[in-house]
C-alpha cells in the first residue's frame, strides 16, 4: 500500500471514457476559458484604463476580475491538456501547487465579495459618510486583506493535507486536486487536524455569508424607503449584479460540498466541480457588464483603441 513518501504522481479523474468525447471535451473548456479569459481581461483593461470607473465599486471588481482570472487558469489548463494528450497524470508538486493556488484564489475571492457587499452597504445606507469610510486607502487595506486571507487559508489548508499520510493509493477522483478528493487517500485515523480547519475556515465563511444576508438586509429596506422611483431603480441596478454573483458562488460551492453522499458519484462530482470552479469565472464579466452602462461605455473604448491600433 503506498505512502505519502513514495507518491510521485496522482492519477486525476478523466474527463471522458472515449477519445472523441475527450477532444469534445477539450474544445468546450478551450472556448469556456478563452471567453473567461477574454470577459475578466478585458473588465480589468477597462477599469484601469478609464477614470471615470477608478471608483471603489470598480476598484473592488477588478481585483475580483483578476481572482476569476487565477481561479480558471488553475483548473483548466491542466485538465484541457490531460484531455488533448490522454493523460491523467499529475506530479506531487504539481496537486500540491494546484490545491494552494485554487483555494487562494477562492478563499480570497470569497472574502472579497463580503467586501463589496460591505461597500453597497455604505453607498446606499450610508452615503454622506461613504467618501470617508471608502477611500482609496481604506479600499487597498480591505482588498490586500481579502487578498491576504485567501494567502493565510490556502497555506493552512494544504500544508495540513499534504502533511497527512496516503494510504489508499493515488487515484484522485476529480479533474484537479481538491481537499475532499484527497482526504479520502489518507488514512482514516490521520485527517483530524484538517478537518478540524475545515471547520474553522467554514465557521468564518458561514460569518462573512451571515454579514452578506443583513447588509443586504438594510441594503433593500433603504431602497424601499426611498422616495423616488429612479433612485430605487439606481440603487437595485448597483446592487443586482453583485448579488447575483454571490448567489452563483454560494449555491454551486454550497452543493459542492453539502450535497448528500447518497447522491456522490464520480460523475456527479465532476459536473458539480465544473458549476463552481468554471462556470462562475465565465459568468461574472457577462453579469457585471449585461446592464452597467459605465462598464459598456469603457468596454466600447477599450474595442475601440484596440481597432484603431491595428489599423
Amino acid at each position: 500500500m503506498p505512502n505519502s513518501s513514495s507518491i510521485s504522481e496522482f492519477l486525476l479523474l478523466p474527463l471522458a471514457d472515449t477519445r472523441q468525447l475527450q477532444l469534445l471535451h477539450f474544445w468546450l473548456l478551450l472556448g469556456i476559458y478563452l471567453a473567461a479569459l477574454l470577459g475578466n481581461g478585458l473588465i480589468s483593461t477597462a477599469v484601469a484604463c478609464d477614470r471615470r470607473l477608478h471608483t471603489p465599486m470598480y476598484f473592488f471588481l477588478l481585483n475580483l476580475a483578476l481572482l476569476d482570472l487565477g481561479c480558471i487558469s488553475t483548473t483548466l489548463p491542466k485538465a484541457m491538456a490531460n484531455a488533448l494528450w490522454d493523460t491523467r497524470a499529475i506530479s506531487y508538486t504539481g496537486c500540491a501547487a494546484q490545491l494552494f493556488f485554487f483555494l487562494f484564489f477562492l478563499s480570497a475571492e470569497y472574502s472579497l465579495l463580503t467586501i463589496m457587499s460591505y461597500d453597497r452597504y455604505v453607498a446606499i445606507c450610508k452615503p454622506l459618510h461613504y467618501g470617508t469610510l471608502m477611500d482609496s486607502r481604506a479600499c487597498a487595506t480591505m482588498a490586500a486583506a481579502a487578498w491576504g486571507s485567501g494567502v493565510l487559508c490556502s497555506l493552512l489548508h494544504t500544508a495540513s493535507t499534504f502533511s497527512l499520510p496516503l494510504c489508499q493509493g493515488n487515484v484522485v477522483n476529480q479533474f484537479f486536486c481538491e481537499i475532499p478528493q484527497i482526504l479520502k487517500l489518507s488514512c482514516s485515523e490521520s485527517n483530524l487536524r484538517e478537518v478540524v480547519f475545515i471547520i474553522f475556515t467554514n465557521s468564518l465563511g458561514f460569518g462573512c455569508f451571515v454579514f452578506m444576508v443583513v447588509s443586504y438586509v438594510q441594503i433593500f429596506l433603504a431602497v424601499l424607503r426611498m422616495p423616488s422611483e429612479q433612485g430605487r431603480y439606481k440603487a437595485f441596478s448597483t446592487c443586482l449584479p453583485h448579488l447575483a454573483v454571490v448567489s452563483l458562488f454560494l449555491i454551486t460551492a454550497f452543493f459542492a460540498y453539502l450535497k448528500p453522499p447518497s447522491i456522490s458519484s464520480p460523475s456527479m462530482d465532476l459536473t458539480v466541480a465544473v458549476l463552481y470552479s468554471v462556470v462562475p469565472p465565465a459568468l461574472n464579466p457577462i453579469i457585471y457588464s449585461m446592464r452597467n452602462r459605465k462598464i459598456k461605455h469603457a468596454l466600447s473604448k477599450v474595442l475601440q483603441y484596440a481597432l484603431f491600433q491595428h489599423q
